[in-house]
């Protein structure tokens, strides 16, 4: 399927590892530009590598914390200087761990809106208003099934995807009618190495749970999903890119579950 990406620029926040990582490989190999943005350059370093050479041009890796309120300044002016204009934003940075409500201190609680709120609303109030005078963008924010049912392990992550998409609605109803479309997708626990990597959200459930192996915490987060399995990084990133496309000019303001049918509801 022809995306219609041909020469567009994107850029893509937590693009060092995991659905940012896949989401650039996709959109590289439909034709797009790429900035990488991650807080890790050597995640980062190697992410841009692992790019290099899908697409028609060299990825440009931009070592950046979005939660500065400096961020995007900063992503306009690298995007200036290596391609014009952005087309396209991909807000994926976020981070998570298992805890109990009563044990989330009060800077997490505010660290969770930085990221999953403010960040995104920066970068969105900076990059938007050029993609409404050339009449074409695509916003695409990285909820998460938490962000629709409140997950009792990560409540201030849930709080604040929750709040993602209540923004990402807002920006979606102002803009659509210029040909800027903003819409969410709101993944279930997928095999990234924020749920894979040692000390990361498996080790962390299976640790809540009790249960005898890594395998068996994998077993049983995926036995909780109609679909049986956990997603592999590739399946997020397919709508992500879907929606950045030309092919999605008929979408505004969704929130995709993308979560092998986790969250239960038809709307």
């Amino acid at each position: 399927m022809n995306l219609g990406l041909e020469g567009r620029t994107a850029a893509i926040t937590g693009a060092g590892r995991g659905i940012g990582l896949a989401t650039a490989r996709m959109l590289a190999e439909a034709g797009a530009n790429l900035i990488l943005i991650a807080r890790d350059e050597d995640q980062l370093t190697a992410a841009a590598e692992e790019v290099a050479g899908l697409g028609s041009a060299e990825p440009i890796p931009l070592v950046l914390d979005v939660t500065a309120p400096g961020a995007a300044t900063t992503l306009l002016g690298h995007a200036s200087d290596a391609f014009g204009a952005i087309d396209i934003l991909v807000n994926n940075a976020g981070t998570a761990r298992w805890r109990d409500l009563d044990e989330v201190p009060e800077a997490d609680w505010q660290a969770a809106w930085d990221l999953n709120v403010m960040a995104p609303k920066r970068l969105m109030d900076a990059l938007i208003p050029a993609m409404v005078e050339r009449g074409w963008g695509r916003v695409v924010n990285v909820s998460s099934t938490a962000g629709k049912r409140p997950s009792a392990q990560m409540a201030e992550y849930s709080v604040a995807k929750a709040a993602q998409l209540s923004l990402s609605r807002l920006y979606a109803d102002r803009h659509a009618a210029s040909g800027v479309l903003v819409n969410a997708v709101c993944p279930g626990p997928t095999r990234s190495e924020m749920w894979m990597e040692e000390g990361g959200l498996l080790d962390q459930s299976q640790a809540a749970s009790g249960a005898a192996s890594r395998e068996a915490a994998l077993a049983a987060a995926g036995a909780k999903r109609p679909i049986g399995r956990l997603a592999d990084v590739g399946e997020i990133a397919s709508a992500i890119a879907f929606l950045c496309s030309d092919r999605a000019s008929y979408v505004a303001g969704a929130a995709w579950s993308v979560d092998g049918g986790t969250v239960q509801v038809i709307i």
